[in-house]
């Protein structure tokens, strides 16, 4: 699919789960696991990752009905409620352990939403990577594991791992220089 055609095939699956909340599963499995990574990274405890990320699907499911679609993606409103709810839980932590309060909300400037906006397409551009290419960056990027590593959990030489990262760096690089209009030449 291009990129134009999967903007429209997420803005139709949104507005048909406003119509009818049991369609919101399916944005649900399209998105888990970028503001699972998201929160993760930030955040350090699987544990609390979880919550947080449960968290973050109940205020989009309850947030649905007034979602506007500007034609970002939606994982951007995603993130956004997964910044607030990381900022909240900081909040309450302090504020039981006695450190200072944190009075800054989530008021992203335009370069914080454009970056935001940046990184929702580059998760959507992995999610379209072959199988094996999008598992490598997953586990390199996302989970932050050493070639060694992704060798290892992939039963693959690191010499294989290398090969598929190059080559998934490179459909990557493509498809950024696609959508923002750049061409090699």
């Amino acid at each position: 699919m291009t990129a134009p055609e999967v903007d429209t095939a997420e803005r139709l699956l949104i507005e048909a789960a406003q119509k009818d909340p049991s369609r919101f599963a399916e944005i649900y499995e399209n998105n888990f696991h970028h503001v699972y990574a998201y929160i993760a990274r930030r955040v350090g405890d699987r544990d609390v990752a979880e919550d947080l990320t449960s968290d973050v699907f109940h205020k989009a499911l309850a947030g649905l009905p007034r979602f506007e679609w500007r034609g970002v993606p939606f994982v951007a409103w995603l993130l956004r409620i997964a910044s607030n709810a990381i900022i909240d839980r900081a909040k309450r932590a302090a504020h039981e352990t006695g450190i200072a309060n944190l009075d800054e909300p989530f008021d992203a400037s335009p370069q914080e939403l454009d970056e935001l906006e940046k990184r929702a397409r580059l998760f959507k551009l992995v999610e379209r990577l072959p199988a094996d290419q999008r598992k490598v960056i997953e586990l390199r990027f996302g989970e932050e594991k050493s070639i060694r590593e992704v060798a290892n959990q992939l039963a693959r030489s690191e010499g294989a791992v290398k090969q598929l990262q190059f080559r998934a760096l490179q459909n990557l690089r493509a498809q950024l220089n696609v959508g923002s209009g750049e061409t090699n030449g």
